[in-house]
């Protein structure tokens, strides 16, 4: 199935335990949920956006937050169910729940597997005790791992976050956490550089000198390492943080990265449907009385521009590995391959040993990952 067929489905669920320092999602900490309430309110919405995006079956389901473990398994059932009546579902659908590697949490896996979750996305962060308490995690290193062998126990296919680069993280330690989280087996890993996000409690703490981040070549550095020892370890990075087993890569995420079309429910998720951005109140409370007034919870339903449209199909696509073809962005879009790109801003970076330039291909090399965000703003002219 070409990627522009696929059909995805992101449910958000907006509430944690705490905020991590580090966080910028969209999370909200309450002493209290009416769960018959959200269940019904996400059906809603859920009923809404299958009215709006139908005629092909669902290839993927992505439960995230916040912590979607919390969620009790008969919600998460009903959901997942409510999902293949409004849609059916491609005979190898993946369905992710996002969970904390927490003993309570762990210890709804067997009823999250058989409410049809069959790949879960562990947040680990850290193997380090003295990390964890940085990232202000609720688990600590053995909790983590005792819910990760629970996790491969009850589900088919699973990946672990961890965070590097951190400011008092040496090479040689990083070297030494990463091969050990490689001998645990798992088909996935999401591994993150640290990123101090606007309005996170740590962008305060390096604002006032209390934490200094890696300084970029220093980075850099980590990043190599990463990329050289998954490749090792036959996880090679299929996206700028992601590495995956030939065959075990996020299919959700890659809906995303080839701009594929996804419907998204919940407190302020997006979605693109149609050539429409779609999002949904952000404020728990918001959410439910949007759904009360309107039976679902969309707060904005705006048209993109073909060119709109290419530009996004370009910034999500050249995260990956493999590149982006011009030709069949231009063939999706209407826009031409010439006004895509800018050719001689894409032939000097060529030079450089940045890209990689191959017909109507562009593939962004290792040495260009680390410099993304530059590159796209020179050669992207959509």
């Amino acid at each position: 199935m070409h990627q522009a067929d696929s059909l995805a489905l992101y449910i958000h669920w907006p509430f944690c335990v705490s905020k991590c320092p580090y966080c910028d999602f969209n999370s909200h900490v309450r002493e209290t949920t009416d769960q018959a309430a959200w269940l019904d309110a996400l059906l809603a919405d859920m009923a809404y956006e299958a009215g709006q995006i139908g005629g092909r079956p669902l290839t993927s389901i992505f439960f995230g937050g916040g912590t979607p473990s919390l969620m009790p398994p008969a919600t998460v059932a009903a959901l997942i169910s409510a999902a293949e009546l409004h849609w059916s579902f491609a005979p190898d659908i993946e369905i992710t729940l996002e969970a904390n590697p927490s003993s309570v949490e762990a210890a709804r896996f067997a009823d999250l597997a058989a409410a049809g979750v069959n790949r879960v996305s562990l947040g680990l962060q850290s193997l380090d005790n003295e990390v964890l308490k940085l990232l202000g995690r609720a688990h600590d290193v053995d909790e983590g791992l005792a819910a990760l062998e629970v996790a491969q126990k009850a589900f088919s296919r699973v990946s672990f976050d961890l965070i590097y680069a951190l400011p008092a993280q040496t090479l040689s330690g990083w070297e030494a956490e990463l091969r050990r989280a490689l001998s645990f087996g798992t088909g996935h890993l999401s591994l993150y550089q640290l990123t101090i996000e606007p309005g996170t409690r740590f962008e305060t703490l390096v604002r006032t000198g209390a934490l200094t981040p890696k300084d970029p070549d220093e980075a850099a550095e980590f990043y190599e390492l990463t990329d050289a020892l998954t490749t090792e370890a036959g996880l090679p990075r299929y996206e700028i943080s992601n590495h995956a087993r030939l065959g075990e890569e996020s299919r959700h995420n890659l809906t995303y990265w080839r701009y594929g079309s996804y419907a998204g429910i919940g407190p302020g998720a997006h979605g693109r449907r149609g050539g429409m951005a779609t999002i949904r109140h952000k404020k728990p409370e918001n959410f439910l009385n949007a759904v009360t007034r309107n039976s679902h919870a969309a707060q904005q339903e705006d048209a993109l521009s073909p060119a709109e449209q290419a530009r996004e199909a370009l910034l999500m696509g050249l995260r990956l590995r493999e590149g982006i073809d011009l030709a069949d962005i231009a063939r999706r879009t209407g826009v031409s391959a010439d006004a895509l790109i800018d050719a001689d801003a894409a032939t000097r970076l060529a030079g450089y040993g940045l890209i990689i330039l191959s017909g109507s291909r562009i593939t962004v090399l290792p040495d260009g990952m680390l410099l993304l965000d530059r590159i796209l703003a020179e050669i992207v002219s959509v």
